[in-house]
């Protein structure tokens, strides 16, 4: 779930990142591997996998006769990835590598899925068209982004509390996350030499922790969290974290807790 130059982490926010994103990003796993039917057997790839939660579900899925392999230019985020491997599973392999500078052959393969990636990459056609050319023919291809920040009320409040203690310049930085389009998708999968590209929007119910806790510790592992820290202060992030829980205190239950629609965009396509 990261790629260059946006999505970017280091000291400890990486292994806390597994801790806060993973749970957050799971029902959109479960679609994102649904859309590409995984089997047994299957070699899969998890593009700008991050802490890799969408590889290990789908080593799960493909089985000991499947082989998955995740990429990913963070390295620091790779160490997290290899440490969670469970070694039940088939053996994952894990990459440092640029979306579109892939270190595998041709026609490698069946799937690849990308969950949250797409946005974070420079030149989205290239690192599709890369991405076909390790996809075998026929192979499936799935990717999540973020859909529109309005369909997501807990996205809207941290952005809107970066603006507050970050001004524009850090609003712009994360507003980087809702850059890829349903049309730049399907755009660029098509440039790729993919067929059959679908875009949809799914969403997801998620139960959060008490936002007092949660929403600062969940902002520190964030790229933009970690630059609004380094420019004004670990006070000033904490400030903006407990600002998220403030703007959404009047959806907040009497335990602190709370339930909140989170909104993607799924695209899907054949090599």
């Amino acid at each position: 779930m990261a790629d260059e130059p946006g999505f970017q982490l280091k000291g400890s926010a990486p292994e806390r990142y597994e801790e806060y994103v993973a749970p957050l990003m799971a029902p959109f796993t479960t679609a994102l591997l649904d859309a590409v039917d995984l089997c047994p057997g299957d070699v899969v790839l998890d593009l700008a996998c991050g802490t890799g939660f969408a590889a290990r579900a789908a080593a799960a899925q493909v089985g000991p006769a499947g082989r998955v392999r995740g990429v990913d230019v963070n390295a620091d985020m790779l160490k997290v990835a290899v440490a969670h491997h469970p070694r039940l599973y088939p053996d994952i392999e894990f990459t440092e590598a640029s979306a579109d500078r892939l270190p595998y052959p041709d026609a490698t393969f069946d799937a690849v899925v990308c969950q949250q990636g797409a946005q974070f990459f420079p030149d989205l056609t290239a690192a599709l068209t890369e991405t076909a050319r390790v996809m075998r023919p026929s192979g499936r291809f799935a990717a999540t982004v973020w859909a529109d920040m309005s369909l997501s009320p807990y996205l809207t409040a941290q952005y809107e509390a970066i603006k507050e203690y970050g001004g524009d310049e850090a609003a712009a930085d994360f507003s980087t996350a809702f850059a890829c389009t349903a049309d730049r998708l399907t755009d660029a999968l098509g440039k790729a030499g993919c067929h059959d590209v679908t875009t949809r929007e799914i969403a997801f119910g998620i139960a959060l922790p008490p936002l007092t806790d949660f929403a600062p510790g969940h902002l520190s592992v964030l790229p933009w969290g970690q630059r609004l820290a380094d420019a004004h202060g670990e006070e000033t992030l904490a400030a903006a974290g407990h600002s998220v829980a403030a703007r959404l205190a009047d959806r907040t239950g009497p335990d602190g807790r709370l339930t909140l629609p989170f909104t993607a965009i799924l695209a899907t396509a054949i090599r």
